[in-house]
């Protein structure tokens, strides 16, 4: 029992010592890799990355037993993979590292914006009111609709390559740009800064091999817009008149008016607020 005791007394004092060697530089340490580990399985978790990632891990457990058990031919080929290979991972995955850098960099420049600027709730009630009359009616005609309302991430490298506009927003010029005869229909509208500023707009398509089958080109470019930027985008389908949305990478099916003013608010009232993130659960689950 005394021995016991004694190793017991013997592990605390072990313990007691190392957790004094501990420097506040550690403690930033281990919370930056945290922080980073974190991001690498966002980014990892609903891609292609995740598969890759499987496999990776399968080679490195193959060249450590080749190192312990001294198999000198696979261990060869495996370092020579391992030196040409990360290379080419990083040129093969380069939207998605893209899209990550630039999610990482967006979440820090959210929180300074919220703290020295006011919302402007009426000009953001308006503009969700005239999209989403707009909507309804398309909605009811089928006509078919793929609207972009930017928020931090810029998308002057899709709106260059559209038809310039710079209108007020409302609800009879977003139907009119739509109407099936309509030389831009076939385009996003890209909304800014309240105003509609461009259409004819030709957007990223998803590469997420999880998408639902039936979604059309349509829809996959609205995902892929909200995968590489924050941006809002609202989807009608020209099939079936359903009002979808699609944000931070997912979609969500089947809205009326009432429930997308609701979504559309939640995401642009306050970009720091709860809302936002009870939205983005809610469009993980379809």
């Amino acid at each position: 029992m005394d021995a016991i005791i004694t190793y017991i007394k013997e592990g605390f004092s072990y313990v007691g010592s190392q957790i004094g060697m501990i420097y506040y530089t550690d403690v930033i340490d281990i919370l930056l890799l945290s922080v980073l580990l974190y991001y690498v399985y966002k980014f990892i978790r609903d891609r292609r990355a995740g598969k890759l990632a499987a496999g990776v891990i399968v080679l490195i457990l193959v060249l450590a037993v080749s190192e312990l058990l001294d198999m000198y031919a696979i261990k060869f080929i495996l370092q020579n993979v391992f030196q040409v290979g990360m290379l080419a991972l990083i040129i093969l995955f380069q939207p998605e590292l893209r899209s990550a850098l630039e999610k990482m960099g967006n979440e820090p420049l959210k929180s300074l914006k919220s703290i020295g600027e006011q919302r402007d709730i009426v000009m953001i009630t308006k503009t969700i009111d005239s999209i989403c009359e707009a909507v309804s009616e398309m909605s009811r005609t089928k006509t078919g609709a793929l609207i972009v309302i930017e928020r931090s991430t810029k998308l002057g490298d899709i709106i260059k390559y559209g038809v310039a506009i710079d209108a007020q927003i409302s609800a009879h010029l977003l139907r009119n740009i739509f109407y099936d005869k309509a030389p831009l229909h076939d385009g996003a509208v890209i909304i800014r800064d309240f105003r509609i500023c461009a259409a004819g707009c030709f957007l990223p398509l998803s590469q997420n091999e999880n998408l639902m089958k039936d979604l059309g080109t349509r829809h996959r470019a609205a995902v892929g817009m909200s995968e590489i930027s924050d941006a809002l985008v609202v989807v009608v389908s020209e099939e079936t008149g359903t009002i979808s949305l699609a944000f931070d990478g997912n979609m969500e099916r089947g809205f009326n008016v009432q429930t997308l003013k609701q979504a559309m608010m939640s995401v642009l009232q306050d970009s720091g607020s709860k809302p936002i993130r009870q939205i983005s659960r809610k469009l993980r689950k379809h």
